[in-house]
């Protein structure tokens, strides 16, 4: 009878014990592959950032006295850029959404230069942009995907407790600001 309980006890510790690892190790995975998920979105801003000034130039050379629109441009892309480095989510939406804002104002001027939308380079570069911003939707839509389901399974009882004690905290989803919900304007 003795023996019997201290095998039950066993058994109860062991179970326990496995349940504990296996959850810990599939948050660190889940962890992990959000911030892999990150990465990817950063990356694409990046992918953006350094073609950004690339298509600003093909600009300039048709629209020079625009300099407000490109000053803007040049100041959003640098808050970007330092908002990436310090990893903050939330500065990070916020000035992609500057920066979405200022390239919206670029676009516009554009519809004034008709020779300019029919210049090979900036042709390339606008598919190049379009191409980079479904990449960015991609990434994004991974990145709230991989914070969905770790956030969802840290809200679980008694997984809840393992991410306590192994410090697995919920994250932050990349939102869009309430100005990029808005339809854009089209005119011709």
């Amino acid at each position: 009878m003795k023996s019997t309980l201290v095998l039950i006890v066993l058994a109860a510790i062991f179970a326990i014990g496995s349940f504990f690892v296996g959850t810990f190790n599939k948050l660190q995975v889940m962890d992990e592959n959000v911030s892999a998920n990150w990465a990817q979105v950063e990356n694409q801003l990046k992918r953006r950032n350094d073609l950004i000034p690339n298509f600003v130039n093909t600009v300039k050379g048709y629209a020079t006295h625009e300099k407000e629109v490109f000053t803007n441009i040049a100041d959003a892309r640098a808050k970007l850029s330092g908002s990436m480095n310090s990893n903050d989510i939330k500065a990070v939406q916020r000035n992609t959404s500057e920066l979405n804002s200022a390239l919206s104002r670029l676009l516009a001027v554009v519809e004034n230069y008709p020779q300019l939308k029919a210049d090979k380079s900036f042709i390339a570069l606008q598919d190049e942009l379009a191409g980079t911003e479904n990449r960015i939707a991609i990434a994004r839509r991974d990145y709230n995907e991989s914070v969905k389901s770790i956030n969802a399974l840290i809200r679980t009882f008694p997984t809840a407790l393992v991410a306590s004690i192994s410090g697995i905290k919920q994250r932050d989803y990349f939102e869009i600001t309430e100005t990029e919900k808005q339809t854009p304007k089209v005119e011709f």
